[in-house]
């Protein structure tokens, strides 16, 4: 009876054990070697010499600098994760053959998953391009929310970000026009942080550039402005013969030739795919008709204004 008794505590206690460690434990461990051969990767500043395999003509030694330390990225590229549950992210995350990661993780509760150092590089931008940078991977630290696309963030999730957001910003001091979605980045091929991520709360708290609705509202198209002007007016003035009259003396006047693809690619946008670039900037500042890849005309008055914050 004794022995039946202690096998059930055992068991219990096996049981419990079993239910408390971490199942990411084996994936812990492949993370930390690949972490401390990285490690010894920076350690090789200049190739043995016995070992050479290139052409290039080294000096008699090797000299170390210095003066140098880690790099530090310089961009904050959120998502969505598109899948049903953030067990399936972190599953996901783990498997070498999904070739894919991410710096964060936070769950719809809140809960903050960190995956990755901040100073090793993610694989979470893919193919994309923001301004000059080709390889947003390698500057940027990636935050994916679980959500399935479609669906609200929630509170929790959103006060958690921020928390991420504010920490991110102080350490490696992030310009807050650097903090973008993924479909910014890849406009053709990706629609995330869908419509409902809330951008301009976002901005508010210093991540991202939003509009000011006053200045956008008091803004006028050229056409619209000289059609105000009398008939008999001496020297009728219009947007062809006096170009840069609306740009200096009416700063409030769209210019004639604003080039909107142009101001596009001035916020960082790729326009080789214009269409693509025009719903992309609409999912993120407009976030509604963003299928449709046309301006109207307070999209462009939108578009203006940001573009000058950008400059």
């Amino acid at each position: 009876m004794k022995l039946r008794v202690l096998l059930s505590y055992l068991i219990i206690g096996i049981l419990i054990c079993s239910c408390g460690s971490n199942p990411y434990s084996k994936t812990n461990k492949i993370y930390k070697k690949r972490a401390k051969d990285l490690s010894q990767d920076l350690t090789e500043f200049t190739p043995d010499k016995g070992k050479q395999t290139d052409s290039l003509n080294y000096g008699k030694y090797p000299v170390g600098t210095t003066n140098f330390n880690l790099r530090k990225p310089n961009y904050v590229v959120i998502h969505h994760t598109a899948q049903d549950s953030v067990q399936q992210t972190l599953k996901t995350f783990t498997l070498p053959r999904t070739q894919v990661s991410a710096h964060y993780v936070i769950s719809r509760d809140g809960e903050i998953y960190q995956m990755l150092n901040d100073y090793f590089r993610g694989w979470h931008g893919g193919a994309g391009m923001w301004g000059n940078n080709s390889d947003l991977n390698s500057s940027s630290i990636g935050i994916e929310l679980d959500n399935n696309g479609y669906e609200e963030f929630s509170e929790p999730q959103i006060q958690s970000l921020l928390a991420v957001l504010d920490q991110l910003k102080e350490k490696f001091n992030i310009p807050a026009k650097n903090f973008i979605g993924h479909s910014d980045i890849a406009p053709s091929r990706k629609v995330d942080p869908n419509a409902n991520f809330p951008w301009k709360r976002l901005a508010e708290e210093g991540y991202g550039l939003w509009y000011d609705e006053e200045k956008v509202a008091n803004l006028q198209l050229a056409s619209e402005f000289f059609k105000a002007f009398p008939s008999g007016f001496e020297m009728q003035p219009d947007q062809n013969t006096l170009p840069f009259l609306n740009r200096y003396i009416f700063p409030q006047v769209i210019p004639a030739d604003f080039d909107y693809a142009m101001a596009l690619k001035i916020i960082g946008y790729d326009i080789s795919d214009l269409p693509a670039a025009i719903k992309a900037f609409k999912l993120h500042f407009i976030q509604e008709n963003y299928k449709k890849p046309y301006l109207n005309d307070k999209e462009l008055k939108i578009l203006y204004h940001l573009y000058q914050k950008y400059l």
